[in-house]
Formats: C-alpha cells, sequence, structure tokens
C-alpha cells in the first residue's frame, strides 16, 4: 500500500519544504492542508503530482479526524506553537497515527510530553521539536555526546541571516520568545534568565565567522538535561544577521513595556514590520542558517572539547529536511518507538547521519582540548 502523510500548514514555508523533501526522498502521496484554496492548490501544482491540497482549519474537529484517519502519518506544520495545543497529537493517538511536528516552544513541548504514556499504549510514534533548531542541533549534541566519555555542558549556539526564508511566522515566535524570563539548566540545577540577554560572540563557519548570540528559550533547554542528566548546564543561545537586527530584538526584549510584548497586536505589528526589513536585507545577507554544538567533557582521562558545525544556504529548507529524514524513516519502519519523544531521545547516531549523507547536509567535527 502507498504510504499517505497529511502535513498540517503544509502552504506555508516550512511545510512547503518539508512536503519537497518527501517528494524528493519518498514515494509518498502527500495531502497539504491550509485554509486559502487558491493559494493552497498553486502550492500543490508547484511541488507535483505527487502532492494535493485539502481546505482545513484546525478548529473543524470532525474534518481534522477526519483526515487524520486517512493517512499514515501526519506532520504538524501549523505554527506558531505557542497558540496551539495537543489535539493534533491527541487525535493522531486515538486513530493510532504516526506524528511528528516542528513545534518550537517550550509550554507545548511540555504539553506533548504528558502524552508519552498514551502514545505508547496505543503504538504510536510521536517525535516532536523536528526541524533545524531544535531538530537537526538535537542531533547534533546526542553525536557529540557519544563521542566522549563523560560528558558536563553543552552549548548551542544558533545564527540566522534575515527571514531564514521562513515567513513571518518565524517573526512572531521570535517575538513571542521575549514575553518572559525561563529557567536553564547551569551548573546543576535550574536558574532564571531574560530572554535575549548575555551576548556572546561566537566563532561560526564561513560565511558567518563571528555571530552575536544571546540567551532565547528553546525546547532544548530542558529537554537535553532530561536526556542526557549527567550534563551538569545546558546552554541555547540564538542571534541573526545583520547584527543590527540583534540590537532591534534586545530593545523589544529589554526596554519596550512589557505590556507591548504581551499585546497580539504589538506582536502582529513588530512581526510584519520585522519580516518587511527582511525582505531587503535579505538580497545581501541571505537567507541562511549555522548551528553549533559544543560539549565539553573527558575522554581517555583528558578534558576535551567537542565541536559540531552545520551551515545551510536556506533556513527553511534545512528545517524541510530535519522533519523530512524523520519521516522517510518512519514511512521506511527503521524509525519505530510508540511515545512522545523530543529528536535526541528518538533518533540514533548512525540513522542521523545516514540521513544526512543522503541530502547532502555535511556536518564537520573537531576534537579540542579544555584548557581551565
Amino acid at each position: 500500500m502507498t504510504d499517505t502523510v497529511l502535513i498540517l500548514g503544509g502552504t506555508g514555508r516550512i511545510g512547503r519544504a518539508v512536503a519537497a523533501d518527501l517528494v524528493a526522498h519518498t514515494q509518498a502521496r502527500i495531502t497539504i492542508t491550509g485554509q486559502h484554496l487558491p493559494r493552497g492548490a498553486a502550492v500543490a501544482r508547484a511541488l507535483g503530482p505527487a502532492v494535493t491540497f485539502l481546505p482545513l482549519a484546525l478548529e473543524d474537529e470532525p474534518a481534522l479526524h477526519r483526515a487524520i484517519a486517512a493517512h499514515t502519518l501526519i506532520i504538524h506544520c501549523a505554527g506558531p506553537f505557542l497558540y496551539r495545543d495537543t489535539q493534533v497529537l491527541q487525535a493522531c493517538i486515538e486513530h493510532e497515527v504516526n506524528y511528528l511536528d516542528v513545534s518550537d516552544n517550550r509550554s507545548f513541548t511540555l504539553k506533548a510530553l504528558a502524552a508519552k504514556e498514551a502514545a505508547a499504549a496505543a503504538g504510536v510514534t510521536a517525535i516532536i521539536n523536528t526541524g533545524i533548531f531544535p531538530g537537526i542541533s538535537n542531533s547534533m549534541v546526542r553525536r557529540d555526546m557519544e563521542q566522549l566519555d563523560v560528558a558536563e555542558q553543552i552549548h548551542l549556539s544558533y545564527v540566522v541571516s534575515g527571514s531564514g526564508g521562513a515567513g513571518v511566522t518565524v517573526m512572531r515566535t521570535t517575538f513571542l520568545g521575549l514575553q518572559q524570563p525561563f529557567p536553564v539548566w547551569i551548573g546543576g540545577q535550574w536558574q532564571e534568565v531574560k530572554p535575549y540577554s548575555d551576548r556572546e560572540t561566537v566563532p561560526f563557519p564561513p560565511p558567518y565567522h563571528q555571530g552575536h548570540v544571546y540567551w532565547f528559550d528553546m525546547p532544548e533547554a530542558f529537554t537535553l538535561p532530561e536526556s542526557f542528566p549527567e550534563v551538569r548546564t545546558v546552554m541555547t543561545k540564538f542571534g541573526s544577521v545583520p547584527d543590527f537586527y540583534n540590537h532591534l530584538t534586545w530593545i523589544a526584549a529589554h526596554i519596550f513595556p512589557k505590556s507591548w510584548m504581551h499585546n497580539p497586536g504589538a506582536i502582529e505589528f513588530l512581526s510584519h514590520v520585522s519580516y518587511g526589513m527582511t525582505a531587503v536585507t535579505d538580497l545581501c545577507s541571505g537567507i541562511g542558517v549555522a548551528i553549533r554544538s559544543e560539549v565539553q567533557g573527558a575522554k581517555n582521562g583528558q578534558s576535551i572539547r567537542c565541536q559540531s558545525t552545520l551551515v545551510h544556504a536556506n533556513t527553511a529548507i534545512a528545517a524541510g529536511v530535519g522533519t523530512g529524514s524523520l519521516a522517510e524513516l518512519m514511512l521506511a519502519g527503521q524509525l519505530r518507538k510508540p511515545g512522545v519523544w523530543p529528536v535526541e531521545q528518538a533518533l540514533t547516531t548512525p540513522l542521523f547521519e545516514q540521513m544526512m549523507t543522503s541530502r547532502g547536509i555535511q556536518i564537520d567535527s573537531t576534537f579540542s582540548p579544555v584548557v581551565h
């Protein structure tokens, strides 16, 4: 039987990238959803004959359940996930259909993980936080961890050029992430930090070189300590190119009245203004992404730093690779783990490396001594 994949929010930039990856690497029949028929039909035509469009609103619960029950795998790309509950995941559990999402929000992640036992009992494999970061980044950390005998500290840094090619939803997600302080795992205990604080200059591969990054609330900040309990510190930092976007974001986080950052109208205004600005600067900066994973620990009795880096010219396409590669493995029966899992708990390093190689994604790794 032909596998069938339903991509909720499939007409958005990330959803389209996931669909394109599946078209290139699987024989699945793909249904993308959205609420605008002309646009959705045009996107489906552009993706090819394996893709069809289904008008669907997540609020239409009966239609949502019918669509889920009719497919082999559901991929949830309809963010921002701060505004989403777990109705899609719960429907997948009810209909015993496997699930992926591109969620990147702490509260959504916690709600999804709470369904782990129900998913396991139903035999449903559900993997959350897939994409580029979180997603590929989590697997880079796992890969680095496995190179060491003992690991003590994880430092994840991300830099995105302009819009990242990912649409206005990414702008909304960034501003929503500035609303309140969040807990991070430092020195073996949870501490609260302010969003977009503690600016740090981090070396990335060309063309980024010296990137400027700040604390940012990501699901990895709490899934990695759970996945690797021996680690005493997990840092997740994010920055933009050109650098003046970092200064504007810092002002939004630290100078703007809090009432603005909690006002949906203000968030929408800031998101569209920012996206309009990137339409200009993208022409110079590009829309790429760089990830730097650094794990400090010990190997053969020596203090060692294992560092991995990845650069991709298009952030949205890279996110499509992260999610699409997991979907390929699930459809092929190579990735089956009933329950709800972050990527680093579900995907083995050999399978991760296999998928990245199949898509021409290069991850460079280095080892260096830690000087105390």
